[in-house]
């Protein structure tokens, strides 16, 4: 098993693999309101069946090469993670994305932990184009997409049905050469 730093503060980047279905299912139950807001990973994850076939979806398709899912730890708890929702290897083309339960809000833990994934998605994987797919009201998701250095592609306007109303999305992006400008700065 093998864990990245993401600073000092102990704070830890890991796999999420099914075998931490358990986990998984207490962290999101510690979350579920706050997370649930703009995202619908708590809707999908409700049980401990669920939550382990969320888990090995996410490992099929780090198998493929279509996808990864990692979580984020503090103090030996997970408290979030960062995922590539979607990776196109032959096209070079990637969607990210985070979630963080309240007890770590405002930390930069998920920048921090993104930009780990990335990193690697464009110098290991040979990305191009990292999205950032984001619901135009979660400006705390929007100001981590900013972080990033990402330019704001623009909005699909009400093109996210959820809990019974449509809402705007913003797509965010980075290329290859503005990330690896942005990090020698």
């Amino acid at each position: 098993m093998y864990a990245i730093s993401l600073g000092d503060d102990g704070a830890e980047l890991r796999p999420l693999e099914p075998w931490r279905a358990e986990e998984f299912l207490t962290h999101m139950d510690r979350g579920r309101e706050f997370i649930g807001q703009h995202v619908a990973l708590p809707d999908v994850v409700t049980d401990l069946e669920s939550s382990r076939s969320f888990l090995q979806a996410y490992a099929e398709k780090a198998a493929a090469d279509a996808g990864r899912i990692y979580g984020i730890w503090t103090d030996g708890k997970l408290v979030g993670g960062v995922l590539f929702r979607t990776m196109d290897v032959e096209h070079g083309n990637a969607e990210a994305g985070c979630w963080l339960e309240p007890s770590a809000v405002g930390k930069g833990l998920v920048t921090r932990a993104a930009r780990v994934i990335i990193d690697w998605a464009i110098e290991e994987r040979g990305i191009h184009r990292v999205e950032w797919l984001v619901a135009a009201a979660n400006e705390a998701s929007i100001a981590v997409a900013r972080r990033l250095g990402m330019t704001k592609d623009g909005v699909l306007r009400e093109s996210y049905p959820y809990r019974g109303k449509r809402h705007d999305m913003e797509v965010w992006s980075v290329l290859a050469p503005e990330w690896r400008a942005g990090r020698q700065e």
